[in-house]
């Protein structure tokens, strides 16, 4: 799993991309007076602050270990990546289709259009610079899976509010870029109102997909099916257990807590089991660095369950 410095990678990325290209779109915005324009003016400075946000999330999740917190802050970096969702759905989704609603009752025509034009060309290359930067990080982190697979799977959240970002950026820039070349094609503001509610819907479709997996983090969810099968696997095969009973991992922002219920081979000597539970989780902590707690509770190679 990608660690935290390979997030923080992706989200300055995104965040001077977006950047950027706000300014720019908001120029053409008030030249042009596109409502699509306006919505991707919206959306971007949305973004901006949503990456602000996940990096005071990823700063707070580093936090140290206290009395009241004995796990750490790790999953604190949830419940910043879930507001993300939600400002995403409310600022940039639902104003969008607010302002498409707007424009369709009242259309206005558009001026100057080549301005929009070309900020969203501008803005196609910028948005993929950072969807590249993202998706080598998501790549580190899929290995042979599919991208929805990973994204359904994944526990790195803010890796995926930003691969949904980025993934929501470059198809409303799409979906502008069509809308304004279909008003000037024909003539027909009304395309542009289209184009500015497909954007908001666009929005609200992918921030719901990621409030529900963000969601599932931040209630509490074990480690990616992958990581869950290699740590299994790992403890099945040290020769000083003779049967994994049961498994539990916890996913904790960048760290992951195991608890292990299994039988041991030298149960009858009590000192020679404990030296053994104390080497399988050295083992264990040295395979696997994530791993920042691990609880274990023996049985008897001959005990009942």
């Amino acid at each position: 799993m990608a660690g935290g410095g390979d997030s923080v990678r992706a989200i300055l990325f995104a965040l001077g991309a977006n950047f950027a290209i706000a300014v720019a779109k908001g120029v053409a915005a008030f030249v042009t007076g596109s409502g699509a324009m306006l919505a991707e003016t919206v959306h971007s400075l949305a973004d901006c602050g949503n990456q602000l946000l996940l990096l005071m999330g990823l700063r707070q999740a580093q936090r140290p270990v206290d009395t009241e917190h004995p796990l750490g802050y790790g999953r604190a970096i949830y419940f910043w990546s879930f507001l993300v969702a939600v400002i995403l759905f409310s600022v940039g989704g639902m104003f969008s289709v607010y302002e498409g609603v707007h424009k369709l009752r009242h259309p206005e025509p558009l001026e100057q259009w080549w301005w929009a034009v070309g900020v969203l060309l501008f803005a196609i290359v910028a948005e993929s610079v950072s969807m590249r930067a993202c998706m080598q990080e998501v790549d580190k982190a899929r290995g042979s899976r599919s991208v929805w697979q990973w994204f359904r799977e994944s526990r790195q959240a803010e890796l995926v509010v930003i691969f949904g970002e980025d993934l929501a950026a470059l198809l409303g820039l799409v979906f502008a870029l069509a809308a304004i070349g279909l008003a000037v094609a024909t003539g027909n503001p009304v395309w542009d109102a289209i184009g500015t509610i497909g954007i908001g819907v666009l929005l609200v479709v992918i921030a719901v997909l990621v409030a529900v997996e963000v969601k599932a983090m931040l209630i509490g969810q074990s480690v990616d099916p992958f990581l869950q099968a290699q740590i299994s696997q790992f403890l099945a095969t040290r020769p000083e257990i003779a049967e994994v009973l049961h498994l539990i991992t916890l996913q904790q922002g960048n760290d992951v807590l195991v608890s292990t219920h299994a039988r041991m081979r030298r149960s009858h000597d009590g000192e020679a089991m404990l030296r053994d539970i104390d080497q399988v989780e050295r083992a264990l902590k040295q395979q696997f660095p994530v791993v920042r707690w691990s609880f274990f509770e023996p049985e008897g190679a001959d005990t009942p369950d």
